[in-house]
């Protein structure tokens, strides 16, 4: 018996998996053939494997300040689902996570911080609040300036941006959750260190599933600014420098 699938199905498994800005009127109009798919694969390689490659080559063979390089690519993000039809950024900003959400994101850092705060005294006492104790100048203007330069650009690209344009992709949550957590991890080969592409995918998991979960941009882009001033915080912000000088710093 071959099974058979409506429009009503796709429209369904299409707004299952998308970006909460993604508008339900235009779902209608996404087709999920194979040439279609092939398509959206082949752009999603681009934008996830040799993007973030491209990066790694401006960083270390042009000295491009990573905080310097992200922006821009926030700005080209933005501006594509800008004139994308089929998404809206009001809506997209305007759904705010819920008291429960918030109680959730909160704690589980807690949990995890304390976790993280272990492993770190344990394998690597030296480094523990390092950066804030002898450079608070430093780890100040990190704190100020890391929620706008860095987590605003990788949470638009990597759940936002993501979710709306490759989620019909995917046949199950989890794999979309997977997959969004292994290319938010292979962002981060530009650190060279197993400590930044691992603990990206760990965390990248709880954002995945976090997004999917609530479809809130603010929910995961909250959740992810916790954890990155804990990296920084805690001494763990060694292994996400490239050693290549920020001018402003």
């Amino acid at each position: 018996m071959t099974a058979s699938f409506s429009s009503k199905d796709v429209v369904a498994s299409q707004r299952k998996f998308a970006a909460e800005g993604t508008c339900d009127d235009a779902l209608a109009d996404r087709t999920v053939s194979e040439a279609r798919r092939l398509r959206l694969w082949a752009e999603f390689a681009l934008v996830y494997i040799a993007l973030p490659m491209a990066m790694r080559i401006a960083v270390f063979d042009y000295r491009v300040p990573l905080f310097y390089a992200l922006p821009p690519v926030l700005l080209a993000f933005a501006v594509f689902l800008y004139f994308d039809r089929s998404f809206s950024l009001k809506k997209e900003l305007g759904r705010l996570p819920d008291r429960a959400t918030m109680i959730s994101i909160l704690g589980t850092f807690v949990a995890g911080s304390a976790v993280v705060a272990a492993l770190v005294a344990v394998a690597m006492p030296e480094r523990l609040f390092a950066l804030a104790a002898e450079r608070p100048g430093l780890w100040l203007k990190i704190m100020t300036l890391y929620p706008f330069t860095s987590v605003l650009a990788q949470e638009f690209a990597y759940r936002v941006f993501f979710f709306h344009r490759y989620g019909v992709l995917f046949g199950s949550a989890w794999s979309l959750i997977l997959a969004n957590a292994l290319v938010f991890a292979f962002g981060h080969i530009l650190f060279r260190n197993w400590i930044a592409v691992g603990g990206t995918f760990v965390v990248g998991l709880l954002l995945a599933w976090r997004y999917e979960r609530t479809r809130s941009f603010w929910a995961v882009y909250v959740e992810h600014v916790l954890w990155g001033w804990l990296v920084f915080t805690i001494g763990l912000g060694v292994f996400f420098f490239t050693g290549v000088k920020n001018p402003a710093w």
